[in-house]
């Protein structure tokens, strides 16, 4: 009942009354009063045709022109080089050794020193692709320059190679280097970062804007910097959307729930995969709110020119440009339906309690003495109680008494020792599994004809389905180790190993916990030596983390209205198999090392309690 009403809530929470209208925190930023004066859409679209064309006669981000454009335009120019090379191959982008640069310009506030500051972003892609984004923020570099209103610096960056660029400029700004880029360094820097948006554009003209918010590890932005850019929108008429979904109006009808539904689900999704969707998500570590706008041009009737586009942009920065301290008085964590409705942690939360509350009933069961019950012992818990003494009867019997029965067998006491070759065994596949696939990808080229990355992902698989596979029976040696007090000892300490691992990880995301939660808990009560070993084994399998990644991926394709073949979903699962490694390696993404270390060992440790006989 507890597990169905945890998931009866999470569905609940698409509904209106549990999923309010957002509103504006920040006192600084409570109204859109401001008359927006951009009117430089058709120099945006010069700016965007001159930068396609050097782009693509110097084969790369046209360094130079940047520089000199920026220049021309009054910034305070700099170029940062940087280099990168990957643990194994990137085939999905075709890259291994990485050199770029990344230039940005600083427009000082005329009205302050520089101690805080704004950042427009725009990542340079390979092809046509986001030039207007480029475009239009030297546009918006132009008419900033003109204004004398600014309290705060204003950075216009361009970084190469995505992700990368970012991550390497990001370190070099506040001097830390976590995830090994080597660059040059950052000569000119603003004041500290407040908010940061990052701008994908690829079209002359837009249908409607789309919105990202998911960073690195599940972390999200303050939530009114979303809500100011919802409130901008509206403001100019454009249309705005989460997840790829237009809100609907008629929030009381079935198919506007359904509607809602699937954009939870899939920012459920999104935040659970650790990956930040955009160049904002690695501003979040650093502490600075920020998001990714992308521009869509798809086949709706509205278009939207530069110039509106611009607006929003320029109004956006004018109230960021108000605040007087970071953006804190709203929620940093938060579900969202639609735009204008948010599921707050304390609404959401509840949904996650009612499924450990399982493992906690599970653990109370056991500890009380349940599992002597189930084997049908009248002992009073997992331990054994010390024997009662003799009868003073049985003392006091003369010499020539018939010699009384001997007392049945008793069961060897299991010591701690017994838990010990399982908990070995398990966290050892678990390390393996974190180890192996990168250090031995060299080994595994030279014996199989196999690239780096296919090394790579094939190790993990093989590992991870070794680890079913390894001797889970060495306590038997033990005196006592085979015993029903060593099995129920055991999963009483995996139950507890599992419920304290999906407790911390809800709190920093809940999404990956709840979904983990979901499928984990169910075969974690029910496991046990007896029974049906056949149906136990295939409900074990079933919910173990890479079935999980695997049935997610399904999931995502089936909500986005593309569905996959299972031909097309395994070669998407060994895709986020690599790119997870890839994440960790670069950018320091919890997910891969918290599967590899926590979450497979202790899946590990209720397959032993499964086949501990």
């Amino acid at each position: 009942l507890s597990y169905v009403a945890g998931l009866g809530w999470f569905l609940a929470l698409a509904f209106q009354p549990l999923a309010p209208r957002t509103y504006m925190s920040e006192n600084a930023m409570g109204s859109t009063m401001v008359e927006e004066q951009f009117l430089f859409g058709e120099r945006a679209l010069s700016y965007a045709r001159e930068f396609a064309g050097h782009k693509k006669k110097a084969g790369g981000m046209p360094v130079a022109w940047l520089e000199k454009t920026m220049w021309n335009l009054g910034l305070e120019v700099h170029r940062q080089p940087f280099s990168r090379t990957l643990p194994f191959p990137d085939e999905t982008r075709e890259r291994y050794m990485v050199k770029g640069t990344n230039v940005y310009g600083i427009l000082r506030a005329p009205r302050a020193a520089s101690t805080e500051s704004l950042v427009l972003s725009v990542p340079c892609s390979e092809g046509p692709h986001n030039n207007q984004a480029v475009g239009l923020m030297l546009a918006l570099a132009s008419y900033f320059r003109g204004q004398i209103y600014w309290a705060k610096d204003i950075i216009f960056l361009v970084n190469e190679h995505d992700l990368l660029g970012m991550e390497a400029w990001l370190e070099a700004y506040h001097d830390v280097n976590v995830t090994e880029v080597r660059s040059s360094g950052t000569l000119g820097r603003a004041g500290a970062i407040q908010a940061a948006i990052s701008l994908e554009l690829s079209s002359d003209v837009v249908t409607s804007f789309d919105v990202a918010v998911e960073g690195l590890n599940g972390q999200l932005p303050n939530l009114d910097l979303l809500n100011l850019f919802h409130a901008f929108c509206q403001k100019n008429g454009l249309l705005c959307t989460i997840q790829g979904k237009l809100q609907r109006s008629d929030w009381d009808s079935l198919p506007a729930y359904a509607h809602s539904l699937q954009t939870l689900l899939l920012m459920v999704l999104a935040q659970a995969s650790g990956r930040p969707r955009g160049d904002h998500g690695l501003f979040l570590r650093y502490r600075i709110e920020a998001v990714t706008l992308r521009g869509i041009n798809s086949f709706r009737q509205y278009k939207y020119d530069m110039t509106t586009v611009g607006k929003t942009l320029e109004g956006m920065f004018r109230k960021l440009n108000n605040l007087l301290e970071r953006l804190h008085q709203s929620y940093f964590f938060y579900l969202l339906p639609s735009l204008s409705r948010f599921v707050s942690i304390g609404v959401y939360m509840p949904a996650f309690g009612f499924l450990i509350l399982v493992l906690v009933l599970k653990i109370s069961f056991w500890a009380a003495g349940g599992g002597a019950r189930v084997r049908g012992a009248g002992r009073s818990g997992p331990f054994p109680s010390p024997s009662p003494a003799p009868s003073p009867s049985l003392r006091t019997l003369p010499p020539s008494s018939p010699p009384s029965p001997p007392p049945p067998p008793q069961e060897s006491r299991p010591g701690l020792l017994a838990l010990v070759p399982p908990l070995l065994i398990c966290h050892a596949a678990g390390l393996a599994l974190y180890f192996l696939p990168v250090l031995g990808q060299r080994v595994a080229t030279q014996h199989f004809p196999v690239s780096e990355s296919e090394a790579v992902v094939l190790t993990v698989i093989a590992i991870y389905v070794a680890g079913m596979a390894l001797p889970h029976n060495t306590h038997r040696v033990l005196a006592g180790g085979g015993s029903d007090r060593g099995w129920m000892t055991l999963k009483l300490l995996a139950l507890l190993y599992l419920a304290v691992q999906l407790g911390c990880l809800a709190l920093l995301n809940f999404s990956l916990g709840f979904l983990l939660a979901a499928t984990m808990v169910p075969a974690a009560a029910a496991v046990q030596p007896a029974g049906p070993k056949a149906l136990l084994s295939a409900l074990l399998v079933l919910s173990t983390p890479a079935v999980t990644l695997l049935l997610g991926i399904f999931l995502q394709r089936e909500l986005v209205e593309a569905p996959a073949s299972a031909a097309e979903g395994w070669q998407l699962f060994l895709a986020a198999v690599a790119e997870g490694l890839l994440q960790h390696h670069l950018y320091g993404s919890l997910l891969f090392p918290f599967l590899a270390l926590c979450a497979y060992p202790c899946w590990l440790l209720l397959w032993n309690v499964l086949f501990w006989k």
